[in-house]
């Protein structure tokens, strides 16, 4: 019967130590999703104005228009004449 108790601990000991390299492993493979995670979110935050409507083009106005300066046209009070 010893014989079995010492083979259950040997068993779970070896198991202890997988569970502790699969733990580093998932632990390394969390930092680089990480990483990952960082760079595609300043990636999409530099790609979303890219993706946003043109703004639309000034329209042309339709009639006739002055490109003078005003001049003013007013009688001076005052002054008589």
């Amino acid at each position: 019967m010893t014989v079995f108790v010492v083979r259950a601990f040997v068993r779970m000991r070896e198991q202890l130590l997988g569970q502790a390299e699969m733990e580093a492993r998932l632990a390394e493979i969390e930092r680089t999703l990480l990483s990952h995670d960082a760079a595609l979110r300043t990636l999409y935050q530099k790609i979303r104005p890219l993706l946003l409507p043109p703004p639309e083009p000034p329209r042309k106005q339709i009639g006739f228009q002055v490109k003078e300066p005003r001049i003013r046209y007013s009688a001076k009070k005052g002054r008589p004449r």
